[in-house]
This record gives C-alpha cells, structure tokens and sequence, in this order.
C-alpha cells in the first residue's frame, strides 16, 4: 500500500481490542456523560462526518490529476505533497469518528455501514495515489535531495521521502500499486469478519456465579478468570472456549487467509519472508524479532519458577492453565475510576510536572469511554486526530487491573500529544515499536509509586504478585504469540494449509513449552488450545511482540528515571516521544542508550523476574 494513503485503521496504535457521543447503545446510556468521550470535536454530527466523506469523495480525480507532476521542479512536489498530506489528515478524522462509534456499540448497523464506507474510500484514495510512491522514486535520491536544500516546505515531508527511497526495491509498479491498494477493503475483511462474529454474532451463554447469572463473553471473561473459586474459573474456562471452540473452523479461515495474505505481499514485494516485510516498514531489524524469542526461550526456567510460586502461594496441588489468573493474595479494595486517575498522575510524577500537568488537563476533558456496555468492544486502545485530544478507550472493573490499564493507555495518549506538539502531521505518527513503550513506561511508574505506598508485607506480596503476572502476560505471553506468528507464517511459506485444528495443534504446542507441561509444571487441558481465536492482535501481522520488546525498553527507561540524580535520563525518555515518527525506532533507541538488537535488554528482564520473586520468598518467610 503507498505509504501516502492512510491504512484501512486509525493512525494512532490500537490497544488490546478494536478501538458520547452521538449515538449510543442502549447498555451505554445510563452512563454518566462525565464517563463518555465527546466526539464532537472531530465531527459536530453524522450528517457532518458524511459531508466530509463526500467531499473527500469528490477530490479524489483532482488527487490523481497531480500524477506527472511530482518531477517538474521542488515547488511542484512540494505543493503535491501537501495535498496529500492533507487528505489524509481528512481520511485520519473520518476513521477515528467511525471506529469510535462502531466499538462503543458494534451491534449498530449505521455504525458498521460507516466503516465499511470507510473501507471503500481508503481503497479508493489508495488507487488514486498508488502512482506517488513509484514516481518519487523515479526522480531519484540526488534530485530529492536538490529539490529539498531548493525548499524549505520539503523538510516536513523528509521522513516519508526517505522511507519511499529506502522502500524501492519492494515497491510494485504504479499499475500493480493501485490494484494492491484498490484491494486494501477485501483484503482487511477478515479482521473485521473476526471481529463481528466475536462481539455480534456469537451467543455467549450465561452460568450462574455468586448465586447470580453472568453472561461469559469475551470481554466479562477476562473479570471472571480471575475468581478465587478454583471450581468457578475452571467453569468460566470450559464455557468460554467450549463457546469459542465451536467456531473453530470459522476462525480458522479468518486468521488462515490473513497470514495467506501477508506471505502473498510479502512475495509480491520481494521481501525473504512475511516477518522481514512487517518489520521493514519501522526499520527494525529481523534480528530483533529472533533476539527477542530466543533469549525468551532461555528465560522459561524463570517463568517456571513463578508458575512453582503461584502454585505454593494458591496452595493448590496442581497447577492449571486456569489457575494463572487470581491474584496471588486476596485484596478487597475498589478502584473507581476517579481514584485511578489519581493514582496514575501520582504515579507520573518522575516524568516531570509538565507531563502530570498536561495529564491532568486531559483526565480533565470528555476524552474517555470507560464502562462496560453491551455489544462494545472488548479490552481498550487509545487513538487520536492530529491537532485533537486523544481518545482513550476502556472497560474499567473497578480493580487493580482497571487502574493500570487506564495508565498504559495515557501512556499512549500522552506520548500522542507530546508528539503531535512537538512534530508536524507528517512526522507525528509514531511506530508500534515505540508506541508500546510509553504505554509500559507508566505501567511501570504505577507498579513503584505503589509499592514505595504499600502499608503492610501483604500489601506489598500483592503488589509484586502483581508485577509478576505483568511480566508474564507482556514479555513471556506476548514473546509466544510472536513465536505462533512466525509458526504460521513459516507453514505458508512452506506450502501447508491452516486451518482451524492445525492452528489449534500449533499454539497448543507452544503453551505446553512456555507452561513447563512436560516438566510437570502446569496442566495445559487440550480445549484451551482454541485460545489463539481469542486474540484479535493476530490480525494485524508481526504486531504482539513489540509488548514484549517495549517491556524490556520500559523498564530500562523507568529504572534509569528513577534512580538519576538530574533530569538528563527523564528528558532523553521524554525525547524519544517527542520525536513521533522522525526517526528510525531501533535507531533511535540506541542512541538514548538502549541496543534492542542485544540480549542484554532481555536479560534484564528476567533477572527483574528473579529479584521479585527473591523479595516476596523473603517476605513469605517472615509471614
């Protein structure tokens, strides 16, 4: 797809899930206005967002007239360039608007009829521009860069100009360019098929908890995983992939044909494999992804040891796949969403006062969807119009959970406005590289601010339990999705189909290795293995481990803040966000003194592990 069309999803990096308001679901009008965002901002109303559809409609021939223009002299690609960056900004604010709305109430038939126009129109405005990119290349590395030193006006368009250059040998021609880009709709239909069969169509059954009916679908599930009734987990398991495990044929196609389609791009641009080309796009070595699951690999001794710790600290006399989640120690403490708020700008503090300031402000505005509601999408994101406030996106469940949730996603809204403040639209947009480690970053942060307020050994057990099963769900469990992605990209490459039980069959064996089954660590129930259906981020290729490649980052950054005597190590942290999409993510990295592309930062990673697990054995024996 050129690089001067936006993608059929948001510019900001989604989180967890898919992504008032105007138009609200039926589960969602009782809530408080306080605890819904406002979207006005972007669009005054429905009927505003389709007369800027239509008037983005309406440019598209006068887009494709600048085609043979680009080469004539500086000012002329210049004013072509502006163009376009300005119809993406249009594009950018009618996809925010539309995926807004549809994951707040996916069972609105205006609201998916809204993406899907969305859909045609990326498509379209793809077709229309597929020209640029094989044109810029034709006029050549010396001649941009003349035609740069002759205007000013150029240098906020440098970074794609260099990504264009850098691109060309994976670049179609201008004909085939616009037919992958025309394509861009169909070939996007899985995700959103996956999606509305998930969140719409399937009829989650309800089981009886508490003495009470609960509906276990994919977003109650993540609450009741967690219950400390060993009987009721195991219930919420069996009924929640028994109900998923029924569609696994069809899930099995959704997923299939997307790692079909991106092993077919990957060909069609010359790329050795489909995980060089999705790393390609950042510039992030291929070495990284494999330096990260390797040295995961060599850390699964740790991972074991806390699965032995959960197992002693839960007194159970075996271990399950469903005994992951409860915490550690029983904590009957309520997170409202206030008290979250205020936790997190507490948390915050070591990043400076004008970050907690403009934190504030924001907490401050209706820029937050946040409670449960039927027919909303699972999990949360964060996303943003440039020039706008970000937009953040939750289920808040008054737990623990719930409030580091709510700091990871500021993480991402923070780092959007530092950027956006900072950067012009054109180099705003951050890589996933180092989206992820703002977001960890404050997730971090949270864990000290609130172990350096723990009252009592307990409170602190509870705390670095806590952490633990952080580092287990963000580097360990995200490093085996990314290990799946590369299984299943390498049986396409290899001539073998996917369908829904190989799929099973190949994560299955990847939580056996990653869970200690054979060393007798824990269980792993063969109807678990339908899991990798529950994970929406599989569709968005080679996405999952930049949580883990951010987890080591984020503490690495957080460590090094905390324990400087001056604010150099704050603001070189500070300036990575800044610098939005101006730089190469791996590059830029190292030169703030962290080597992604070494096993040190892995290692030290587990080695945190280690020490938490050392401190709460200590504080176990003086119980």
């Amino acid at each position: 797809m050129p690089r001067f069309a936006l993608p059929t999803a948001p510019r900001r990096p989604l989180v967890m899930a898919l992504w008032l308001c105007l138009s609200l679901s039926a589960g969602a009008q009782a809530a408080d206005p306080a605890l819904t965002w406002d979207l006005t901002p972007i669009y005054a109303s429905d009927n505003a967002w389709d007369a800027a559809r239509q008037a983005a409609l309406a440019e598209l021939p006068a887009l494709s007239a600048l085609r043979g223009t680009l080469g004539r002299d500086a000012a002329s690609l210049r004013t072509a360039l502006d163009r376009i960056s300005a119809a993406n900004q249009r594009m950018e604010r009618l996809w925010v608007y539309a995926y807004a709305l549809q994951s707040t109430d996916n069972r609105e038939r205006r609201h998916q009829e809204r993406v899907g126009l969305m859909g045609q129109l990326s498509g379209q405005l793809g077709a229309a521009l597929a020209w640029v990119e094989p044109e810029i290349q034709q006029i050549g590395a010396q001649r941009l860069a003349q035609f740069q030193r002759q205007d000013a006006g150029l240098a906020r368009h440098a970074t794609r100009l260099h990504h264009v250059l850098r691109l060309q040998p994976h670049t179609l021609g201008a004909e085939a360019e616009s037919v992958v880009a025309a394509l861009a709709p169909v070939r996007g239909a899985t995700a959103q098929a996956r999606g509305l069969l998930v969140d719409v169509d399937i009829r989650w059954p309800s089981i009886t908890i508490d003495g009470k009916p609960e509906k276990i679908d994919d977003t109650s599930y993540g609450r009741w995983r967690q219950h400390p009734d060993r009987a009721v987990r195991k219930h919420v398991f069996d009924t929640f992939f028994g109900q998923l495990g029924q569609f696994e044929s069809t899930f099995g196609i959704t997923l299939g044909t997307a790692v079909q389609d991106n092993v077919v791009m990957a060909q069609l641009r010359k790329h050795p494999s489909a995980v060089a080309a999705s790393l390609a796009a950042d510039e992030v070595p291929e070495s990284v992804y494999r330096t990260l699951v390797a040295e995961t690999r060599k850390g699964l001794p740790t991972l074991h040891r806390y699965f032995r710790l959960r197992q002693q600290m839960l007194k159970l006399p075996d271990l399950h796949y469903y005994d992951i989640y409860p915490a550690l120690l029983k904590r009957d403490v309520s997170y409202g969403v206030d008290e979250a708020k205020r936790l997190t700008l507490a948390a915050v503090q070591p990043l400076g006062a004008p970050y907690q300031q403009q934190l504030q402000r924001l907490l401050g505005q209706r820029t937050m969807h946040v409670l449960p509601a039927e027919g909303k999408s699972g999990g949360a994101y964060q996303t943003s119009v440039y020039g706008e406030s970000p937009l953040v996106f939750l289920n808040h469940q008054n737990d623990y959970d719930s409030v580091s949730t709510l700091a990871h996603e500021w993480g991402h809204g923070m780092h959007t406005a530092l950027a956006n403040a900072s950067q012009p639209f054109e180099k705003a947009s951050y890589p996933l590289f180092i989206a992820e480690i703002a977001a960890i970053t404050n997730e971090v942060l949270l864990s000290q601010h609130m172990l350096a307020q723990a009252k009592s050994p307990d409170e602190k057990l509870y705390l670095l339990g806590h952490e633990l099963e952080r580092l287990r769900g963000t580097y360990f469990r995200q490093t085996m999705f990314a290990e799946f992605e590369l299984r299943t990209h390498d049986a396409v490459q290899a001539g073998e189909s996917l369908s829904g039980k190989r799929l099973t069959e190949i994560y299955c064996g990847l939580l056996k290795d990653y869970h200690g089954d054979a060393q007798g660590v824990m269980k792993i129930d063969p109807q678990y293995c339908q899991e990798w259906a529950f994970i929406p981020h599989f569709y968005r290729g080679f996405y999952v481990y930049q949580y883990a490649t951010s987890m080591a980052a984020a503490q690495f950054f957080a460590d090094r803040i905390a324990s400087a005597s001056d604010a150099t190590p704050r603001e070189t942290y500070l300036n990575v966000l800044r610098a939005g999409g101006s730089q190469a993510p791996v590059a830029a990295l190292k030169r703030a003194g962290l080597d992604m592309d070494s096993p040190a930062p892995y290692e030290a990673v587990i080695r945190r592990m280690n020490a938490i697990m050392d401190e709460m054995e200590r504080l176990l024996a003086q119980r």
